[in-house]
Parts: structure tokens; sequence; C-alpha cells
């Protein structure tokens, strides 16, 4: 009954409707049946199908009543896909304006530059250019600069420096330490990174650079110093600092901003000694901070014994290390 009702009801839509829409419709139905009968299971519609779902929709407004295959939105987004390899095609098709492109062998001549020459900026290298009588632009000679290929990556050249010149590099830094009476004590300290050596460590409620250069000063009292000395942008380490550190025989070497993985050394002894001791007291004053250092390794001075005497470092061929703690 149901079956009879439903063809009652088209063959009445069908008396109202036009012979064009029916012919459109027909075509639509037979065009998806044989879709079906090409295609095999879970197999995409081809090219030609959606193209002709594609025209259809641009020229049939009822083009949503016979579709059964796939969903009217599916026709939409085909139809904005066919628009985009449309532009682009016309895109390449297009002959390119403005001027002419820079070949493959200037980009490598600049390229080839820049590896031999690091310090030659644009300038530079867009004067060399001009001799051999290549007419560039100094814009297009910065632009392509900035493409060219970095070997090694600056990490790697940093820690390249740290690894070859290991024995002759020193480091120094402050870190905060807060006392049971709110204030806080800044913590100096010289470490060399050939055996993670202590070789300087004070504390002061007030540190200046004077301040700064009278413990370098005592960091070598009689020994030459290191060769390089590396320490932050801090505003403490100016340029009285830099000026010490010159006529100390050492080149000082600032390292980036933001960046304490370029002075791990100082970086991890610091974090050793706030896990083992800084986090289990609190400091009343300077001279308790101090006296706590050879406790936190459980040696004295006194005694004889040194900075972590029992506790050995892989860096360093799992030796000990030495601390050197004004008494």
């Amino acid at each position: 009954m149901i079956c009879w009702l439903r063809y009652l009801i088209g063959w009445t839509v069908c008396v109202f409707r036009s012979r064009e829409d029916l012919l459109l419709e027909n075509l639509a139905l037979r065009q998806q049946l044989l879709a079906l009968h090409i295609q095999r299971p879970r197999r995409r519609l081809s090219t030609a199908h959606k193209l002709f779902w594609i025209v259809l929709r641009r020229v049939w407004s009822g083009w949503k009543q016979p579709l059964v295959l796939v969903t009217p939105k599916t026709v939409v987004a085909w139809h904005r896909a066919g628009f985009r390899l449309y532009w682009k095609w016309l895109s390449r098709a297009r002959r390119v304006g403005g001027r002419k492109r820079v070949s493959l062998e200037v980009r490598a001549l600049i390229f080839r530059m820049a590896s031999e020459n690091p310090t030659r900026g644009a300038p530079r290298i867009h004067g060399e250019l001009l001799k051999l009588g290549f007419n560039l632009s100094e814009p297009t000679v910065s632009r392509w600069l900035r493409r060219a290929p970095r070997t090694p990556d600056p990490a790697q050249r940093w820690l390249t420096f740290l690894r070859n010149h290991r024995e002759a590099i020193a480091a120094m830094d402050f870190f905060t330490v807060p006392t049971l009476t709110f204030g806080v004590l800044y913590c100096f300290f010289v470490i060399g990174h050939d055996r993670r050596t202590i070789l300087r460590f004070q504390v002061t409620r007030n540190p200046s650079a004077l301040w700064i250069v009278q413990q370098m000063r005592e960091a070598w009292p009689y020994a030459p110093a290191h060769r390089f000395l590396l320490f932050d942008h801090d505003s403490k380490f100016g340029e009285d600092v830099v000026s010490a550190a010159k006529g100390m025989g050492s080149q000082p070497v600032r390292t980036a901003f933001r960046s304490p993985w370029q002075n791990g050394v100082a970086e991890r002894w610091v974090g050793s000694c706030r896990r083992d001791l800084l986090d289990h007291v609190i400091v009343l004053k300077s001279g308790i901070c101090s006296a706590c250092w050879p406790i936190m390794c459980a040696t004295t001075t006194r005694t004889g014994r040194t900075w972590g005497s029992r506790k050995t470092h892989q860096r360093v061929g799992q030796s000990r290390s030495v601390l050197h703690v004004k008494t």
C-alpha cells in the first residue's frame, strides 16, 4: 500500500513538472546507476563523475533531489577544489613579470661566499658580485643570504668551543639565597671547566663591580688566570669587570641572552647546591651560608679534605672536583 502511494505521489508531481526538469532528473539518475554499475566496492567516484555533478549544479537548481550516492556538501567541496586547481593552473601558465630570477649559479656563488667568509655581510658580498659582473641589488643578496645553509649550527659551534678549550675556560655567576628575615644573599662563585674546580666562592648582600673585581683577583692570587672567562649579561658584570678580566690576561666571553645552556657547567653546579643544601635549610645570615658549603659535601677544610672528595663526576672521567672555601 505504501509503495503504491509513493508511486501515485510521484506521478502527480511529474504532471506539474516541466519536461526539462524530468530530462535532467533522468540523466542524473542514469549517471548514478552507471557509477554504481562500474565502480567496485569501496571505490571512489572518477573525475568524470565529479565533473558531471559540478556542471549539473551550475545548470540546474534542483540537482539535490535525485542525488543519492553522495551528499550535496561533497559536490560543493568538489567544486571548490576544482576552483583552486583552475586558478593554480592559471598562475603557473602566466608569464612571470618583474625582474629576472636569480640563477642557480649566482645563488650557489652567494652561498659559497657566505660559508667561506662568515664575517662578511650583504654589502660586501654585493660589492664582490658587482666586480664579477653580476647585476644584482643588495636587498636581493640579503634575501638569499638568509636562506644560505648554516653548517654547523650555532649550538654546535658553541659546544665545539667548550670542548676544545675546556682546560682554558672558567665561568663566574651569581645565584640568590633567601634568608630567615626575608632578605636576599648573593652568592658569587668562579668555577673551572677542566676539573669542575671551584676557584672562588663568597657571599654578600650588596654586590658591586668593584667587589666582583676583588673576588676575581683572589680567585687567581698567584697562578695565571684562565684564557677564557664566561659570564652572562648581568648588569653587575659591567665595563669594570670586563677591563679587569682583560688586565688579568683572560678574554671575557658573554653568553647569549636567555641562554643558560651556554654556561651549563655553572648552572649545573648551582642546581646541585640547591638540591643538596638550600632546599633543606633556612639561612639566617651570610656567615652561616658560607659555613654550610663544606657540610654539604661532608668535608671540611681543616681536615685537609676538599669539596667533592666523596663524589665522582662523569664529565671529568669519574674524577673529583675541588672547592676552596674561605673561612
